[in-house]
């Protein structure tokens, strides 16, 4: 099947994505070796330069790999996804047992390392959360996740952090669609309040076990109404 021409630009863009569309249709499959630079930009009507470049942006995709004196061979059909896009596309339950992982360690590193700042940062968090109570579901789960965020944070790991930050967005719209969906807030605007407060409590008082647990249990009761029928996706 001809490559075919390309329009004047973005040159590079254009070639990676042709490429990339024969790749994924199989017409080069797995273990292939690819077609010289030269080759590939006659048929594409680039030059080298924009070859190459398509080149590197497959091997970064993973769909290509140059081996030295060889040439660049196929090495898989899909791209690899990046961390955000899968997080994007798993089901809200999945993403939120993997949270739990990461925020009842976080809870537990919490207790032994905060800080005066820290602590300030959670009552402040807490406030917070209370106060959204009188507005809208996406308001008071912002709030929500602030305040757990605040205690991810005093764990003092970056990793974590970073992991949080991560889940936070793909958490968002399924949390507040299970408000929705169950009128949680209907019958208590507040709803987890005074779990939160404990757990703030339990991390400033420096009971990592009891954090952990406080954590835990909230973190899965929520999961169970995650998983409810109707709900889990």
């Amino acid at each position: 099947m001809p490559l075919g021409a390309l329009r004047p630009s973005p040159l590079v863009e254009q070639a990676a994505e042709r490429l990339r569309e024969q790749i994924t249709a199989g017409h080069w499959p797995v273990g292939t070796r690819l077609p010289g630079e030269t080759t590939l930009a006659k048929e594409l009507g680039v030059g080298r330069s924009t070859v190459r470049e398509a080149l590197r942006a497959l091997a970064g995709a993973g769909l290509v790999q140059p081996r030295q004196g060889a040439g660049v061979f196929v090495t898989a059909t899909r791209p690899v996804e990046d961390w955000p896009t899968r997080l994007r596309r798993a089901s809200v339950t999945d993403v939120y047992e993997v949270r739990m992982l990461v925020e009842v360690q976080a809870a537990r590193l919490a207790a032994l390392r905060r800080t005066d700042t820290d602590i300030d940062a959670m009552r402040e968090a807490l406030a917070g959360r209370r106060a959204a109570a009188d507005g809208d579901d996406a308001g008071f789960v912002d709030a929500d996740i602030r305040l757990h965020s605040t205690v991810v944070a005093a764990a003092h790991n970056p990793v974590l952090t970073d992991l949080f930050e991560e889940f936070a967005p793909a958490l968002r719209q399924g949390l507040i669609d299970l408000l929705d969906l169950l009128a949680l807030r209907d019958k208590d605007p507040r709803t987890g309040e005074e779990s939160h407060a404990a757990l703030v409590a339990a991390v400033e008082a420096g009971d990592a076990e009891e954090a952990a647990r406080l954590a835990s249990a909230e973190l899965e009761g929520t999961l169970q109404l995650l998983l409810s029928p109707g709900h889990a996706g």
